[in-house]
């Protein structure tokens, strides 16, 4: 997978030997995973079989059911749920207003397995025509509008806590030359064990992520793609202790990039990390059969770490991203690795070591589309500074042929961009992306020069930190600190007491499907 020709030197072989280690590292984990289930998973199968609404005291029926099913979960929640479809001789929408109203499913007798099979059969074929829809739909739209395609894609936020405004704010955007729109979610959400339904108005620093909210911004966007003749991506976070279930949300919707790291609920929200791993499996999977990009953010590293000297451990977090996001059948095309431009800027020859990370990331991972992160932690309120730091680094995004750029703000510490510093932020990106378009192909670098001696370094301390990750175990490592220097006990953490063992007779027939579309070999 490494270029034929690395301008920085780098060692294939080298990289090889961290890709068997990420292997190695993340083989154990799997097997956990492969034997466990969530009451997460169990929600998200439930709406991808037609579970949805709330009560009136706004309680998900999918938490309903689930919570209805306690002490049942590790055989699985589906099959009360289509039981009761079968027995009641009722269509989705209409059990799940009995439910909302209080009807109990888990104590209804079960009925012949066969009805039940037949049923579930019947409501996976809706799914997979649903989402093969909307895979469909959006490739279209690539395709015929494929001489508007630029790289890197623009990437801006919108954030008010408002639907309707960040309705607003990301057709502006759009319509001022931005790729892709994320809505960032409310503060918190992460921490939510369930989904809020409906549209939603109020946020603080984002919006909620509901499937409502998700099917107003896509439509909001759609109205954007024909005007402009680009097809403009959604981005949504699909991270957090519901992860699953807003991978379905997403998948339904018709999203294109959903934030997916297998670590960052762990270290940066305190999830427990047998939860984590376990829901990042099954919502990667959705990502992939709805072919959703995900971005991983392996930039968080650098907000509580030295971005120099704790480079290294970016690169071994991309690994092991890329490696269990393989597990899950997901090609390359769809992980949108993450990394950042975040050296202190009073630092000698910043630029160059900037320069080397993001040109080594590309190298390594010639085939993915990158999420190239701005500068954050340095930005202090001079917006002259904060411009210029942001034009250096759209000119390493563009120089590296990084694929998604989240443009920095020139207000960035101060406050929420407005609608202007969004527009300034999109004018410096097109003209910088576009006065260097053939820069990557004119350029060589000295073979034992700076950038070439850094990125070396940095590969072969990646190694070192990976042989070590191999021989503590990925649990025991994250526990000792090992990444972002922050530690969680396995034991510990939110959502711990949600994560069951698989019994004997677990049945879930959502993952078979995935599984078997996604050919995903080696996994029970």
């Amino acid at each position: 997978m490494t270029p034929a020709k690395s301008k920085l030197g780098l060692s294939g072989a080298k990289i090889e030997k961290a890709r068997a280690l990420a292997a190695a590292i993340t083989a154990p984990v799997q097997d956990f995973i492969d034997k466990h289930t969530t009451v997460t998973i169990e929600r998200a199968t439930l709406r991808l079989l037609g579970a949805d609404g709330a009560n009136s005291d706004g309680a998900p029926v999918p938490n309903l059911i689930a919570q209805a099913c306690a002490g049942k979960l590790a055989g699985g929640a589906s099959v009360f749920y289509v039981n009761a479809l079968v027995k009641l001789s009722k269509t989705p929408a209409e059990l799940n207003k009995e439910i909302a109203k209080g009807l109990n499913i888990s104590g209804l007798e079960l009925t012949d397995r066969r009805h039940i099979q037949k049923k579930t059969d019947e409501l996976l074929k809706g799914l997979d025509a649903r989402i093969a829809g909307n895979v469909s739909h959006r490739n279209a739209k690539l395709k015929a509008y494929k001489d508007k395609f630029k790289s890197p894609q623009i990437y801006v936020i919108v954030a008010t806590g408002n639907i309707y405004e960040d309705v607003k704010q990301a057709q502006a955007a759009a319509l001022g030359g931005a790729d892709i729109i994320a809505v960032i979610r409310t503060t918190g959400q992460s921490l939510l064990d369930y989904v809020p339904y409906g549209a939603t108005t109020e946020g603080f620093g984002g919006t909620y992520a509901t499937q409502e909210n998700f099917r107003i911004m896509r439509k909001a966007l759609d109205e954007v793609v024909d005007k402009e003749g680009r097809y403009i991506k959604l981005v949504n976070y699909c991270s957090g202790l519901c992860m699953p279930e807003i991978a379905a949300m997403g998948a339904m919707e018709r999203l294109d990039m959903m934030l997916n790291d297998s670590m960052y609920g762990i270290l940066f929200r305190d999830i427990n990390m047998y939860r984590t791993f376990t829901d990042q499996f099954f919502s990667r999977m959705i990502n992939t059969a709805a072919d959703i990009i995900i971005n991983t953010g392996e930039d968080n590293y650098l907000t509580t770490s030295d971005a120099v000297e704790k480079a290294h451990t970016v690169l071994a977090s991309q690994l092991i991203n890329e490696k269990f996001a393989a597990n899950t059948g997901m090609p390359n095309r769809l992980m949108g690795l993450g990394h950042a431009f975040e050296i202190n800027p009073e630092f000698k020859n910043g630029f160059l070591y900037e320069y080397a990370q993001a040109l080594m990331a590309r190298e390594i991972f010639p085939e993915h589309p990158l999420k190239y992160m701005p500068p954050t932690k340095f930005m202090t309120g001079d917006v002259f500074k904060g411009l210029a730091m942001n034009t250096l680094f759209n000119f390493v995004c563009k120089a590296t042929g990084q694929g998604i750029a989240l443009l920095g703000m020139l207000t960035e510490a101060i406050h929420t961009p407005y609608l202007q510093d969004r527009h300034l932020a999109i004018e410096n990106a097109l003209y910088v992306h576009n006065t260097m378009d053939g820069f990557m192909d004119e350029i060589e670098f000295k073979k034992d020069g700076v950038m070439a001696r850094r990125a070396r370094l940095v590969l072969d301390e990646t190694i070192d930190m990976l042989s070590e990750v191999k021989k503590r175990g990925l649990f025991t490592a994250i526990e000792t600190g090992m990444f972002a220097e922050i530690k969680r006990p396995r034991d510990g953490g939110k959502g711990f007491d949600g994560v069951y063992e698989k019994a004997p007779d677990y049945w879930n027939p959502v993952e078979d499907y995935l599984k078997k579309k996604l050919k995903i070999a080696g996994h029970n």
